[in-house]
Parts: structure tokens; sequence; C-alpha cells
């Protein structure tokens, strides 16, 4: 196999993995608490109702911060162990320094989109300057605006990274 076309295996491989992790960590490793309260802030808190005891507790822009960070760090631990051992498994050798780049990348990235702090999030702004506001502000008719905005930016920084971590990977 030619040099260009293993390079773009590795990279497809590698996309596919992180592909498949971001979507297991934000959906079944993600607990409620961090989906619920990751965009709280002081002028926006959110009412976190627990599902076992059913207390309810108020969250502020601490308990938003730590709750996305809780998020973004089992997400890329996710991306890590999935990324990790399929490419293991198809003997992609991935250089240390790339992957760890590669997982910054993405967890910044998602953390950037999932702080969703009303009129200041990262994706909200972005949705405004290029004439999506509407689309953002779109929950009817089973579409979500916010949330396809949100994977297609998660999406596209995944992408970045598998690039980055294919640049430096070899395979057997």
């Amino acid at each position: 196999m030619s040099h260009a076309y293993r390079n773009a295996a590795v990279f497809a491989a590698l996309l596919g993995l992180t592909r498949a992790a971001s979507k297991i960590g934000d959906f079944w490793v993600q607990n409620d608490f961090c989906a619920r309260v990751k965009g709280a802030s002081d002028d926006y808190p959110v009412t976190y109702q627990d599902p076992h005891t059913r207390e309810k507790t108020v969250h502020g822009a601490a308990d938003g911060r730590r709750a996305c960070l809780h998020h973004v760090l089992t997400y890329t631990a996710t991306q890590a162990l999935v990324a990790g051992l399929g490419a293991r498994v198809l003997g992609i050798r991935v250089h240390p320094g790339a992957a760890a780049a590669a997982l910054a990348v993405s967890g910044v990235t998602h953390y950037l989109a999932d702080r969703r702090v009303p009129g200041r999030g990262v994706l909200e702004k972005l949705a405004a300057k290029t004439g999506n506001t509407r689309f953002y502000e779109l929950a009817d008719a089973g579409l979500n605006g916010a949330f396809h905005l949100d994977s297609s930016w998660h999406h596209g920084w995944e992408t970045v990274a598998a690039l980055i971590a294919a640049t430096q990977a070899t395979s057997r």
C-alpha cells in the first residue's frame, strides 16, 4: 500500500474511532447532573432535581464550569480509551505527543461548545455571526438546532484531531 493510501486509511480509522467514542462519551458516559448543569451561570442558574432523592438544588457558574469540566474529562477519556484500543487492534501506532495534542483539541473545543451559557456561548455567538440564530433557537417538529450545530462543531474539531493524530501515526 502506498504511503498516501496508508495515511488516508489511518486517518479514516482514527476518525471513525474518535467519532464513535464521542457519541459514547456524550450520550452514555455523561451523567445526568453534568448534562443538565454544565451550562449554568450566575445570570442563568440551573435547578437540578436528583432523580433518586428528588432533592432540588440550584447551581450557578462555578458548578456549571465544574460539571462541564467533569463531562469533558470523561468524554476525552472515552475517546482515548476507544481510539487507543481500536488503534492497537488495527495495528496503528500513534505518537504519544500527537495523541495528546489531538485529545486536547477535542477536549478544549468540546468544553467551549458545551458551556452553553445563554447569550455568551461560543455556538450561540457563532450561529449569530453566520446568520443561523433562528436555526440555533429551533426546538420544534422533532428538530433541535442547537443540538445539530453542537454536533457539527464536534464533528469538525474531531476531524482536525484525527488529522493531528494521523500525521504522526505508523501502521504495522
